[in-house]
């Protein structure tokens, strides 16, 4: 089922958004050579809380997953495309890092994700990251009235393939508000035209997850959560949380 939210309810999710965005750039802000990932989750933590607010990462276990998620921020580097455990990995010079992170705050959730790099960038990474940048941009420039979710998927798609980077064939975006994860599924590549209408109270949380060697797939590690690209090639996801409006969309994980 999907749910066109109320005004008030999107007030509400920009409110969530904002702590989501004030935990990633803490997070950004943190990371530095020697520092693990451990200890970033942890600054998402103390945001989260100071927030008042709750994580949806912390415990949650899809069907697919054989174990419960162990932090509020997913820590992906270099070579993990998505959904990375926050251990004891300390941080190395020219490392490419993806953290995801989610909150829940009065009832109501925020999603979003940036890349960066820590230290030196390795060649190759600041195009990786720019270009994945530029999807998640056309995906919500495509995120209009009257459009339908193909519409968002192919414009990701279309930014990822002129570029020759590769895009996990199962995994994507989704509809988001009283839970982090609801219908409807946003792909990142489809064809514009089809897919669920999109409607003013709608809200997509749009994540391209690129990969910077053109291939497709993946392989999950062994803590069954972290996807990794199959060729050891680096990888970018950048995220954020869409509102569409009669007014256009509507990004709702701004500071």
């Amino acid at each position: 089922m999907v749910e066109m939210k109320t005004d008030a309810a999107l007030e509400a999710m920009r409110e969530a958004g904002r702590v989501v965005a004030h935990a990633l750039a803490a997070v950004e802000e943190a990371a530095a050579v020697g520092v693990s990932l451990r200890e970033l989750d942890g600054v998402a933590r103390d945001v989260l809380e100071k927030a008042g607010a709750t994580s949806p990462f912390l415990g949650y276990r899809p069907s697919f997953a054989p174990v419960p998620f162990p932090g509020v921020i997913c820590a992906s580097v270099n070579d993990a495309i998505a959904h990375g455990v926050p251990d004891d990995y300390r941080l190395r010079d020219g490392d490419l890092v993806s953290v995801d992170c989610g909150a829940m705050l009065d009832g109501w959730a925020g999603d979003a994700a940036v890349s960066f790099t820590v230290g030196t960038p390795r060649p190759g990474d600041a195009e990786l990251m720019e270009t994945t940048r530029r999807a998640l941009d056309a995906g919500i420039a495509a995120a209009t009235v009257g459009h339908r979710v193909g519409d968002i998927s192919h414009a990701i798609g279309a930014v990822a393939r002129a570029a020759r980077l590769g895009m996990p064939a199962d995994f994507g975006g989704h509809g988001i508000g009283r839970r982090m994860h609801e219908d409807p599924h946003v792909p990142n590549r489809g064809r514009a035209g089809r897919g669920f209408p999109l409607r003013h109270g709608l809200v997509l949380a749009i994540e391209p997850m690129l990969i910077a060697g053109g291939r497709d797939d993946y392989a999950t590690a062994a803590d069954s959560w972290t996807l990794r690209t199959a060729d050891g090639s680096r990888a970018a996801h950048f995220e954020h949380t869409v509102a569409i409006t009669d007014d256009g969309p509507r990004v709702l994980t701004l500071p």
